[in-house]
């Protein structure tokens, strides 16, 4: 990836969306993770050149909206996350909002999975109707392994966004971004959705989303996930997650490097299938595979 030019590709298509439309600008959900933190920069970033440049007054509005099962950590980095990039923010603890759906939706908290999914789609009705109230649109934060890889995310959650400035480079990609524009300290952190407790993705999973990557690029390339399961690039790569998995929590989740390929074939099936259902718009950006 030419990091500068994938910049602009994707600062071209923030600032087209967002006049296409008619929008004062974006609101985003900041976490303090690298895909808000990175999604944050490159549209402030592009709303900097455009004012430069051709005059346009847009504006980029961050929203901290932790609750109960996030770690105050992630509050603290969307902060400085915000202050950084010196936009206008606010923090507001999501926390009682989701506890009244106790009312009518008491069943959601009878798991921790659906009580995140509720969490999820809480933050997304915030981040809509703050977007609504001000004149903008909701920048999503879902990278290419997340979103088209597997669907790792909410239905009418995390997924419910106008544009998704990011959805055309893989994790591995966006942490390079984040560091080109300047945010190596967060390029590195642990991915976790936080919307269950001590939740990470990797956890969750059984495997990185570098290893989504390199299956979703060769099922992309028209290869099958048999063809997958000796391929030079992608067994030491799994086989090197699943034993990193055991060390870190005493048992691999998955035991044959087959298993790893066919969650994740079967993943990229569910996540075609959810696109459909709704998909929002992302920037074609100047990528070359090898």
């Amino acid at each position: 990836m030419d990091a500068a030019q994938v910049c602009r590709d994707i600062g071209d298509f923030v600032v087209g969306q967002a006049l296409r439309v008619g929008a004062t600008g974006c609101v985003v959900g900041l976490s303090g993770g690298v895909d808000s933190t990175t999604t944050a920069a490159l549209v402030q970033s592009a709303f900097a050149s455009a004012r430069a440049e051709q005059g346009l007054d847009l504006e980029l509005v961050g929203y901290i909206l932790p609750s109960g099962t996030n770690h105050p950590r992630d509050t603290e980095d969307g902060l400085g996350v915000a202050r950084r990039l010196e936009i206008r923010h606010e923090v507001h603890n999501l926390e009682p909002v989701i506890e009244a759906y106790r009312a009518t939706n008491p069943e959601a908290f009878a798991h921790p999975y659906d009580r995140g999914n509720l969490s999820s789609r809480v933050r997304a009705t915030v981040l809509n109707t703050k977007a609504a109230t001000e004149g903008k649109i909701v920048a999503g934060t879902g990278n290419k392994d997340e979103d088209f890889g597997i669907g790792y995310y909410t239905l009418f959650g995390d997924g419910a966004v106008h544009i998704s400035p990011i959805a055309a480079i893989s994790k591995r990609l966006v942490r390079q971004m984040a560091r080109y524009l300047g945010f190596e300290d967060l390029a590195d952190r642990e991915p976790t959705a936080g919307l269950e407790p001590q939740q990470t993705d990797f956890k969750d999973l059984g495997y990185r989303y570098d290893a989504v990557e390199v299956v979703s690029e060769g099922l992309a390339q028209g290869l099958c996930a048999e063809d997958l399961f000796s391929h030079e690039q992608v067994a030491p790569l799994v086989q090197s997650q699943m034993d990193e998995y055991g060390r870190l929590f005493g048992a691999p989740k998955f035991t044959r490097v087959a298993d790893v390929i066919c969650d994740i074939a079967s993943r990229n099936a569910m996540a075609r299938s959810k696109a459909v259902i709704l998909h929002p718009p992302m920037p074609n950006v100047t990528l070359a595979y090898c």
